[in-house]
C-alpha cells in the first residue's frame, strides 16, 4: 500500500507493466510520492480544481494530484505503454481521470477543459519541455486558459526561466516569463529521485500570469528577442541588423544606447523596440 492511496506501489507498477523508461521521450520517472505531493501542493489548493498533466508516465504525480484533492485530471500521455498503469488510476479514481494519449506539442490546450478554470501541473519529458512553455507563455489571447503552470525542468532551464537582466542565464525565455507571467523557483530536486536518475538536478517553477503584461505584440517580441540573443555578445546595433533592416531609428526611438548588449536590456526595453518596430 502507498502511503497515498490503496494503489500499489509505482517500483510495483512499472515492474508489473515493464515500464522502463525511455531516453528518446525524454523520460526519467518520479517514484517518491512525497516528493510528487510536493509537487502538486506546490501549483496551490488542490480540491476540486482542474489540472492538467503532461506526460505522466506510470502516474505519479497523477495520484498525488488526485489523492491532494483536484476534482478533475487531464493527462496527456504519448508512450502507449503508460496507458494500462494510468487506466488503473481511473479507476481508482472514477469521474476524475481523463487520458489522452498524443503528442502534447500538438494538443490544442485551449480546447481541453471546456472553458472551465486550469492550471498546468507537470514533470515534463527534458526533449520538450522549453518547446512547450514558450507555446503557453506565446498564445495570442490573453489572459491564458489556464490559472498557473507548475512545472519541472533541469535547473539550468529553470535559472533561464527566472533570470533578471543583467545575469548569465538572462535570455529568450526570461524575457517571455518575465513579460507575462510572474516566475519563482519553488524548490530543487536531486537526481536520485528518479529512476533513471539524470546527470543534472531538476527545479519546480511556478508561473501565474500576469492580468495586465506590458503592451506588445508577442510575434514581433520574438523576432526581437531572438535577433538580440542571437548575438548576444554584440552591441545591439550589430544584433538586431537581424530584423532585417537598419536598426539605428529602433535603438534611438527606444531611447537606448546603441553599445548596450542584449543580456542588460530590460524586458521593458524589449517591449519597447517590439513595439516601434511593429510599426
Amino acid at each position: 500500500m502507498s502511503a497515498i492511496d490503496p494503489l500499489p506501489p509505482l517500483r510495483e507498477v512499472i515492474a508489473r507493466h515493464g515500464l522502463m523508461a525511455k531516453k528518446a521521450l525524454g523520460q526519467n520517472f518520479l517514484l517518491d510520492l512525497n516528493l510528487t505531493g510536493r509537487i502538486a501542493r506546490a501549483s496551490g489548493p488542490l480540491e476540486g480544481a482542474t489540472v492538467v498533466e503532461v506526460g505522466p508516465g506510470p502516474g505519479g504525480l497523477t495520484r498525488a494530484l488526485l489523492a491532494g484533492g483536484a476534482g478533475r485530471v487531464i493527462a496527456i500521455e504519448r508512450d502507449a505503454r503508460c496507458l494500462p498503469a494510468l487506466a488503473e488510476i481511473a479507476a481508482a479514481y472514477p469521474g476524475r481521470l481523463e487520458v489522452i494519449e498524443g503528442d502534447a506539442l500538438k494538443v490544442d490546450f485551449g480546447t481541453l477543459t471546456g472553458g472551465a478554470p486550469a492550471r498546468i501541473v507537470a514533470n515534463l519529458p527534458y526533449n520538450v519541455g522549453t518547446n512547450l512553455l514558450t507555446g503557453w507563455l506565446t498564445g495570442e489571447a490573453w489572459p491564458p486558459w489556464y490559472q498557473s503552470l507548475t512545472l519541472m525542468f533541469q535547473k539550468e532551464v529553470a535559472q533561464r526561466i527566472v533570470a533578471p537582466p543583467g545575469s548569465d542565464p538572462y535570455g529568450r525565455l526570461g524575457v517571455l516569463a518575465g513579460w507575462r507571467t510572474t516566475a519563482r523557483i519553488m524548490f530543487d530536486v536531486a537526481p536520485s529521485a528518479f529512476v533513471p536518475p539524470p546527470k543534472i538536478t531538476s527545479s519546480v517553477v511556478h508561473l501565474v500570469p500576469r492580468a495586465e503584461p506590458l503592451p506588445c505584440a508577442v510575434k514581433m517580441l520574438e523576432r526581437v528577442t531572438l535577433a538580440a540573443f542571437g548575438q548576444r555578445r554584440k552591441m545591439i546595433r550589430q544584433s538586431l541588423k537581424g530584423l532585417g533592416r537598419d536598426p539605428m531609428p529602433l535603438i534611438e526611438a527606444a531611447g537606448l544606447d546603441p553599445t548596450e548588449r542584449a543580456e542588460n536590456l530590460t524586458i521593458d526595453d524589449f517591449c519597447r523596440l517590439a513595439r516601434l518596430a511593429a510599426g
